[in-house]
């Protein structure tokens, strides 16, 4: 019987090679595969970020290292002892996969049927690509590069969610110019990481009224493309298995209809024989320094401080940040504002360590993901969104008059956070 592995690769050059439903009929036909595999490769909307590939083979009773690593209660075991995904709890942090000695736990793939949509070639379908793709696939391949491989892949087109990062950017100053106004407010930031906003929801619900109502730059490239095109199908690209789980919540599933990896794209370019550093530049977007480095720890701290400092150069409050970087820092950093040990007022958290670039599903490590994000932010035209023409022109676009229109009148870019369910 073949492996997962091999079956996704076969289903993928069948689907590439636009023969993906007589392939299936002969697997069929052969009788020797897994049915769950099949299923969760050519319907993957219907899993979780995480899925547990075959019957586990348990470390035992005293340690079931998947169960403990995880950090929502979204393992769960049947009466035979095999691991139960609940789809409700899991937020594809990535931690129980990462800790499966037997390598039964691995992240959905959403490839085949984004195939199978670029070849009926019946709806526009966009890539929307993260800011940490700088340097993911050698440095030579900048955004215009990009774009044009996915076009030749059959993509309508490839937007960089730092151009709507630069806008979440511009409300998140915004809100805290309005909210903060003494020594004893804070805010934490809603509009980046998944883990840290799950985080928040699921077990430090009671700092809830402390998050602006921001969706991620993910969420706002989507319903800004479905706002301009509604018949448009979208395709997050990150390092990011968490964000294959923050597109299916409830009040956000509007946005992006699949998330791939770095990893799955990068399979993509090599099956295609595409190598995007030979490609023809096509430069379409504008994001200034401040979206760009939305990809590295502090990031988004300084994106939203340079911002705030041209908003309101003289206000008596400065935002004065704190970060945490990683899983375990994200969680001492809020156990200790529950305690009252924070003296900052903008507290931004990072899942993975060193951000986004940190990624479970980066090429590269992060810390030249790092370097790479900030040389890209530097050879930015504009360090804010507010200097930013184009950021203010696509405002427009979408229906915003002014930059207050997006505190006052968003109904696009905007979420209202409740706390999770209580686990069962």
């Amino acid at each position: 019987m073949e492996t997962f592995r091999e079956l996704y690769n076969r289903l993928v050059r069948a689907s590439y090679n636009k023969n993906l439903q007589s392939e299936i009929r002969h697997i069929e036909a052969q009788g020797d595969y897994n049915k769950q595999h099949l299923d969760c490769l050519l319907h993957p909307e219907n899993q979780p970020a995480v899925i547990s590939l075959e019957d586990c083979e348990h470390c035992g009773d005293a340690e079931r290292s998947c169960e403990v690593a995880c950090l929502f209660s979204a393992i769960k075991r049947d009466e035979k002892g095999q691991v139960i995904i609940d789809h409700n709890n899991c937020t594809g942090c990535a931690q129980c996969v990462e800790a499966c000695r037997n390598k039964v736990l691995i992240e959905r793939r959403d490839l085949v049927p984004i195939l199978e949509l670029l070849n009926a070639r019946e709806k526009p379908v966009y890539a929307m690509i993260a800011p940490a793709f700088n340097g993911q696939f050698t440095m030579d391949v900048t955004a215009g590069k990009l774009r044009s491989a996915f076009k030749h892949l059959g993509f309508y087109g490839m937007l960089e969610v730092a151009l709507f990062a630069d806008i979440l950017t511009l409300k998140e100053a915004l809100e805290f110019d309005r909210s903060i106004h003494d020594d004893k407010g804070f805010m934490l930031t809603s509009c980046c990481c998944p883990i840290w906003v799950a985080m928040i929801k699921k077990i430090y619900h009671e700092f809830i009224p402390h998050m602006p109502p921001s969706v991620s730059p993910m969420v706002a490239c989507g319903r800004a493309i479905k706002r301009i095109h509604p018949d448009a199908v979208t395709v997050f690209i990150g390092p990011c298995i968490a964000k294959k789980a923050e597109a299916k919540e409830p009040d956000i599933r509007d946005a992006v209809d699949y998330v791939l990896t770095f990893q799955e794209v990068d399979d993509l370019f090599k099956l295609a024989g595409i190598n995007p550093a030979d490609m023809d530049e096509d430069m379409r977007d504008h994001s200034s320094m401040a979206g760009r480095i939305y990809a590295r720890t502090g990031g988004v701290s300084q994106a939203v401080q340079s911002t705030l400092n041209r908003l309101s150069p003289e206000r008596k409050i400065p935002l004065k940040a704190t970060q945490a970087n990683g899983v375990i820092e994200c969680k001492r950093l809020l156990k200790a504002l529950q305690d009252g040990e924070i003296k900052a007022n903008f507290m931004e958290g990072m899942g993975c360590v060193g951000g986004c670039v940190g990624g479970p599903k980066a090429i590269i490590p992060y810390e030249e993901g790092t370097q790479h994000v900030n040389d890209y932010g530097n050879l930015a035209t504009y360090k804010t969104p507010i200097d930013n023409p184009h950021v203010i022109d696509l405002l427009h676009r979408l229906g915003f008059d002014t930059i207050s229109d997006l505190l006052e009148r968003d109904n696009l870019f905007i979420r209202h956070f409740t706390p999770a369910e209580p686990k069962g």
